[in-house]
C-alpha cells in the first residue's frame, strides 16, 4: 500500500483541516473525532493532524495509481485554499 506524507507551515493548522473536511463533505467518510482527522476516498485515505506550527498530511491507497490520483487531489485542494500559500513536498 504506497503511503506518502508531506508537512507544512501553517499559522492555524486546525482552521486548514476545517477547510479541506467542508470541501470534501461529499467523501466516503470524515472522521473528526480522533486525531489525525481521517478522510476516506473511494481511491485511498488522507489523514490530517494539526501542529503547532504545521498540518500533517498522510496520503495512503491501494496501488500506485489510485495513491497518484488521490495525492493529486488533495495537493489541489491545499493550492486551492483561500489566503493560504503553501509550498507541498511529498515524501514516499
Amino acid at each position: 500500500m504506497p503511503i506518502s506524507r508531506a508537512e507544512l507551515l501553517a499559522d492555524d493548522a486546525a482552521a486548514l483541516i476545517d477547510q479541506l473536511c467542508e470541501r470534501w463533505s461529499d467523501a466516503k467518510e470524515v472522521d473528526r473525532a480522533g486525531d489525525p482527522v481521517r478522510v476516506e476516498f473511494d481511491n485511498g485515505t488522507c489523514y490530517l493532524q494539526a501542529k503547532p506550527d504545521r498540518l500533517l498530511v498522510v496520503v495512503e491507497a491501494v496501488d500506485d495509481d489510485h495513491h497518484n490520483t488521490l495525492e493529486g487531489q488533495v495537493d489541489n485542494a491545499l493550492d486551492e485554499l483561500k489566503g493560504v500559500e503553501l509550498d507541498i513536498v511529498w515524501e514516499a
